[in-house]
């Protein structure tokens, strides 16, 4: 065999074993993050600014998610301010005066109304529905429901839950004299007293009778 041939044959095992060693390894994918907290208007951003926190993020929205329009239409109530719950990722920003920006993938809701960073039961809530015309509420938790309605004492029911393709649920009880089905969907839903924006809507029914409105998922469940 000619020594040029042999010494090319000799060769490949070491460049087959350069080509392994210098691949560039796979950039990590970052996680994303679901926060709470406050979003406002400063020279025409959205400021984010977490719940009991002083950092503050430019938030990055798209349009396919409509959050800047659903902060608008709040606002222009005259709110300077909102509470908001979304998942999506911190990220580095050039902008000075600011922690960096927030980029959503998820907004569970948005509010100008209620308890919001100081809600003592949103880490225990998983799921919260309610409606109008009439009022009523249903708190979802590890232990049981809660359901409200107005000019009747709150009524704690056990329930089963059984979930649905899409991200739908189905939560059923029949206890204490009460035949209740509350059914979500993942479907942007706007609650018309309050103008608040949720990212499930709800059908409650109870006794035979219908209700609708709108729902969130809370603390205890991130899905």
């Amino acid at each position: 065999m000619p020594v040029s041939r042999y010494v090319s044959f000799a060769l490949l095992p070491l460049l087959a074993s350069c080509q392994v060693f210098t691949e560039q390894p796979a950039s990590p994918v970052a996680a994303d993050t679901r926060l709470q907290g406050e979003l406002s208007l400063n020279a025409g951003q959205l400021r984010f600014r977490p719940c009991q926190e002083q950092r503050q993020f430019v938030l990055k929205d798209t349009d396919a998610l409509g959050l800047s329009r659903d902060a608008a239409a709040l606002m222009s109530d005259g709110h300077s301010a909102l509470y908001v719950d979304m998942r999506g990722q911190l990220q580095a920003s050039a902008q000075t005066g600011v922690d960096g920006q927030f980029l959503p993938s998820q907004v569970y809701r948005v509010q100008a109304e209620g308890h919001g960073c100081n809600d003592i039961n949103f880490v225990r809530t998983v799921l919260r529905a309610s409606g109008h015309e009439p009022d009523w509420s249903v708190a979802v938790s590890r232990e049981g429901l809660i359901l409200n309605r107005p000019g009747l004492e709150p009524q704690a029911l056990p329930y089963l839950e059984e979930q649905l393709p899409e991200g739908r649920l189905s939560l059923s009880s029949e206890a204490n004299g009460q035949r209740l089905e509350l059914w979500v969907a993942k479907q942007r839903c706007v609650d018309g007293m309050s103008g608040a924006v949720q990212h499930m809507s709800a059908e409650l029914r109870l006794n035979g009778e219908v209700l609708r409105g709108c729902a969130y998922l809370g603390g205890a469940r991130n899905d």
